[in-house]
């Protein structure tokens, strides 16, 4: 896959929120493998582009992308569903991005949100494959009607936490969730090595093993959640 150009890594700075989302594949899960291999398996079958394919896909939910270059005629409904049920069956080499469990495990459990644009079924095997504990509030393709980078499914998530999207952050490693996020209005920040040029604002990050976070109730009852990048 051709590299993406990203930018140089932020200064420490220390992010205040009551709610803290988080994206999957890429950014709590690395698939890369199994996405590659299944993507390949799509674009040979078709004389694709894979390269583009894979440029383009991350981030996205499987029927956007099966949509966008399945050729004329195909069923795309059939093959996303076929793509997906690859997906399923394979779960070798899933682990969890450096430093996500001890980040989880240091955020209060009412505070976050995993919001990804795969299947809930999906997202299920893989957040198990990674050892990661799924989330009380989840946000999954079907939830939604309009996928990343449309911003629905972050204001879904920050409603479900009960948080307005000015107090919450986002954590993301793809260009189409960090599109999201920032049209949700919440800080995002970009996990990874395939965010793309990121947006003004957006802060990088290469995993979560500098990350650490705080929680402090104020004399009002709020919570406060600082996470230091």
């Amino acid at each position: 896959m051709e590299a993406m150009s990203l930018p140089a890594e932020s200064a420490t700075v220390t992010l205040t929120a009551s709610a803290v989302l988080f994206d999957m594949d890429g950014t709590l899960v690395d698939s890369t493998a199994i996405v590659e291999r299944v993507w390949t398996e799509f674009a040979g079958r078709y004389g694709l582009d894979i390269a583009e394919i894979l440029r383009t896909s991350h981030g996205v939910q499987a029927l956007d992308t099966v949509r966008r270059f399945a050729p004329e005629g195909a069923d795309i409904y059939a093959l996303a569903a076929e793509l997906g049920q690859m997906e399923l069956t394979e779960t070798d080499g899933i682990v969890a991005v450096p430093g996500a469990l001890q980040l989880l495990d240091s955020l209060p459990a009412d505070a976050v949100a995993l919001v990804t644009s795969a299947s809930r079924d999906l997202a299920t095997v893989r957040m198990a494959a990674a050892g990661v504990e799924m989330p009380a509030a989840v946000v999954t393709s079907e939830d939604v009607s309009r996928g990343k980078p449309h911003p629905e499914c972050y204001l879904l998530g920050a409603s479900l936490l009960g948080a307005d999207p000015s107090e919450a952050v986002v954590f993301e490693d793809a260009p189409a969730g960090i599109a999201a996020g920032v049209a949700a209005g919440i800080r995002t920040v970009a996990v990874g090595p395939n965010t793309g040029v990121l947006p003004d604002g957006v802060l990088h990050i290469p995993d979560y093993t500098a990350v650490s976070a705080s929680v402090e109730t104020g004399e009002d009852g709020r919570r406060a959640i600082s996470l230091r990048l």
